[in-house]
C-alpha cells in the first residue's frame, strides 16, 4: 500500500523553487495559483525527490463562488501519493493551464472535466466534449445547471 505525502509536506517541498504560487496546504493537500498547476506538476514528476510520474485522475469540484482542481499523483518508485489543488475563479470562462505536456493521460481526463465541469485547459491539444454531443448547452455536474433546481420529494411525504 501507498503512503500518502502529507499536503504540509508537499508545500514545503514546493516552496523554494515555487515560492508565493504555493498559497495553503492541508493535511491531505497542497494548494497553488492555478497559472502555476503545469510547471508544478512538471516539477514534482521530473525532481527525483519527488518522482510522480503517474497521473492518477483529475477532476474538479463546484464550490459556486470557485470551482477547485484536484490532481492526484502517485510515485511508483518511492511508493508515495500526493493531492495538487487549485481554486480557480469566474464562472463564465474557469481556465487553467493544460497537463497533457507533463503527462499524456492527462487528455481524456481533461475532456471530461471541460465536458462535465465548463473548466477549460489553456493549451490542450484536442478540447472538446468527451461524453455529450457537440451542442449540448451546459455542464451538467455544475452547481446552477437546472436553475431553477428541481424540487426534491422527500419519498415517505417528509
Amino acid at each position: 500500500m501507498s503512503s500518502a505525502t502529507s499536503g504540509h509536506a508537499l508545500a514545503d517541498a514546493l516552496r523554494a523553487p515555487f515560492g508565493a504560487a504555493v498559497v495553503g496546504s492541508d493535511e491531505l493537500a497542497a494548494r497553488v495559483t492555478p497559472e502555476s498547476i503545469r510547471d508544478v506538476c512538471a516539477y514534482l514528476r521530473d525532481e527525483p525527490a519527488s518522482d510522480y510520474k503517474l497521473l492518477n485522475a483529475i477532476t474538479a469540484v463546484d464550490y459556486v463562488e470557485y470551482f477547485e482542481m484536484i490532481y492526484h499523483l502517485t510515485s511508483i518508485e518511492r511508493n508515495t501519493t500526493a493531492v495538487l489543488k487549485a481554486k480557480v475563479y469566474g464562472r463564465d470562462t474557469p481556465e487553467v493551464p493544460s497537463v497533457v505536456s507533463v503527462w499524456k493521460g492527462a487528455e481524456i481526463q481533461e475532456r471530461e472535466v471541460y465536458d462535465l465541469m465548463g473548466v477549460a485547459f489553456e493549451g490542450h491539444p484536442d478540447l472538446r466534449r468527451l461524453l455529450l454531443w457537440e451542442g449540448f448547452e451546459g455542464h451538467p455536474l455544475r452547481r446552477d445547471y437546472l436553475e431553477p433546481p428541481l424540487p426534491y420529494k422527500w419519498p415517505h411525504g417528509g
